[in-house]
């Protein structure tokens, strides 16, 4: 069985969620709690990014690859773990920012947001390759039975 289809679709939902959140809380007080809500979202999307890459990696070896598929599967890791990276030290700076109490002004509040609408976009480069396997090469889907 394989656990990257499962859990692939959280830190999209996650990531996404607390990008929409943060763009909102521009209009917000500096001290809404809604940036505290966007922080949270963004770590658990930031370990969720790190349990969908890793799963990936692993059922990989779970499922048939067509040759043709093989240079976005590259592709596909490659995104997968700069997003995961960049991801995880933009949330984990975040965390220290927010706890320093140094975001309390918008004009310092823009950049974080900016960084974390850039994660969306590195999210997108890695799920456009992920959704070009599975919907155009067939990767991890179950042959049609025959009856």
């Amino acid at each position: 069985m394989t656990l990257h289809p499962l859990l692939v679709h959280f830190p999209i939902g996650l990531i996404v969620s607390a990008a929409v959140i943060d763009v909102v809380a521009l209009g917000t007080d500096p001290r809404s709690t809604l940036r505290r809500a966007a922080t949270g979202l963004y770590l658990a999307g930031a370990a969720a990014l790190v349990a969908a890459y890793l799963t990936g990696r692993s059922d990989a070896a779970l499922v048939r690859i067509p040759g043709p598929a093989h240079g976005i599967v590259d592709e596909h890791w490659t995104w997968a773990l700069r997003t995961t990276v960049y991801m995880g030290v933009f949330a984990l700076g975040r965390l220290g920012l927010v706890l320093a109490g140094r975001l309390s002004e918008r004009v310092r509040w823009l950049p974080v947001v900016a960084a974390g609408l850039a994660g969306v976009l590195l999210l997108f480069q890695t799920a456009e390759r992920g959704g070009r396997l599975v919907y155009e090469h067939g990767v991890g889907v179950a042959a049609p039975s025959v009856r």
